[in-house]
């Protein structure tokens, strides 16, 4: 079989390698053939070292990608047979050992793409506890796109809000930041479950796309800098219950000014950098005060919680956005379109 992998050098240095299809399965485990992968800026960032510092540079190339859909072809044991069939349509859990709960540190042990083999490669083997079942009315390309960004809006939306109880309520208003693979998620199960949204970012086109999957308004933050003010108009006063952030330090200033009384800023991705020069934790901390508001890490979620968003899809007719398809020999192509920022929701490769 083929796979792609990295030494952390960067997606230029990316290679194509040819290794023997695994056949060794434990009782509690299946082997998938991968039929999609969709990416995510995490994927670029390991490509390119950024993720060094967290992990031991590799002395031999891992393969990237945590996202991917597929059909099992193999059962392991008893225990897998219990939960899967050989042909059943399945898509990954970005940590297969997170089962239910918050996440916890020995969580990452089992997280795929680093340290676990990813899964840019025609076959991998997988946990039969670690996957989930597609939904019939979905396409096996859209289902790979809810590992990551869907699971991670969706607990963005409705981390203290009991399974089986989303959030309901057209009063409450979602800003959602930029148009990537999570917002647009967002903004899909935003609307769905009938709450007010908000989009931002610097394109027009972009907006009006956004527009066109139903958000209630939107800012261009090219024209319009100053969008927090903005927010606080368009909401009232009142600004934003929940803001999906992801952009970081240099975004996170404005989403501290715009958040509303008693509101969540759930803090997704590190777009705009990783540092923020000049400003103090306690700083940030005081703003959180004078607005009751709560400053939550949103980390993907349980297999349980993804279970339940997929439910709530299915009862919805929810279709992920894909924004382009790329074959598996262009990987290197589609790695370097996601990392210009150019798609609206989510980039895909066909592997078989």
């Amino acid at each position: 079989m083929q796979q792609w992998a990295t030494l952390m050098d960067g997606v230029d240095h990316v290679k194509l390698e040819t290794v023997p299809i695994p056949t060794e399965l434990k009782d509690d485990e299946v082997l998938v053939r991968i039929s999609r992968v969709s990416l995510n800026n995490r994927d670029i960032k390991l490509i390119d070292g950024d993720f060094k510092n967290r992990y031991k540079v590799p002395d031999s190339p891992v393969v990237p990608c945590s996202d991917a859909s597929g059909t099992v072809v193999k059962i392991g044991g008893v225990s897998a047979a219990s939960q899967w069939s050989e042909g059943d349509r399945v898509f990954t859990t970005m940590r297969p050992s997170h089962l239910t709960g918050p996440s916890r540190p020995e969580h990452n042990s089992s997280t795929i793409g680093i340290p676990v083999p990813g899964v840019l490669a025609e076959y991998r083997i997988f946990p039969a506890s670690g996957l989930i079942r597609v939904p019939e009315y979905m396409s096996i390309e859209e289902a790979s796109t809810l590992t990551v960004a869907a699971t991670t809006a969706w607990m963005a939306l409705n981390w203290n809000q009991p399974i089986g109880q989303p959030r309901r309520n057209k009063d409450v208003v979602v800003l959602l930041q930029g148009t990537g693979g999570v917002s647009i998620a967002g903004l899909q199960q935003a609307k769905a479950l009938g709450l007010t949204t908000i989009v931002t970012s610097s394109s027009d086109a972009k907006l009006q796309k956004a527009k066109d999957l139903g958000a209630d308004y939107i800012i261009n933050y090219s024209k319009v800098p100053d969008w927090d003010a903005e927010v606080l108009r368009l909401t009232k006063g009142e600004g934003a219950d929940i803001i999906l952030e992801t952009g970081g330090p240099g975004t996170m200033d404005r989403s501290l000014s715009c958040v509303a009384c008693g509101g969540t800023i759930s803090a997704i991705g590190i777009l705009t950098g990783s540092t923020e020069a000049g400003k103090s934790q306690l700083s940030t901390g005081m703003r959180l005060i004078q607005r009751n508001a709560t400053l939550k890490g949103i980390n993907v979620g349980p297999k349980d919680r993804a279970e339940e968003m997929v439910a709530f899809y299915e009862t919805a007719q929810i279709r992920p956005i894909v924004d382009r398809v790329f074959e598996f020999s262009d990987a290197l192509e589609a790695l370097r379109y996601v990392r210009s920022g150019s798609h609206i929701g989510k980039v895909v490769i066909k592997v078989n």
